[in-house]
């Protein structure tokens, strides 16, 4: 399973959730759903955006576990 790791960006960087939720512009509902893992898709235009808001690459903001 992927999982999403932006709440462990966030807090290294001391920003908050809500911070990037104003950033990205989506809906409360969707930008909560996909912080929290419970999306099935993320679009790449929101993975592009992450990746230069948190000075990360894909790799540092997925990872896989076996869950």
């Amino acid at each position: 399973m992927m999982k999403l790791n932006v709440l462990e960006l966030l807090a290294k960087q001391g920003k908050t959730k809500y911070w990037l939720y104003k950033q990205l512009g989506m809906s409360y509902q969707n930008f909560s759903k996909m912080v929290n893992n419970q999306t099935k898709s993320i679009r790449y235009e929101n993975i592009e955006t992450m990746c230069l808001l948190l000075n990360c690459t894909p790799n540092e903001l997925f990872s896989i576990t076996d869950e």
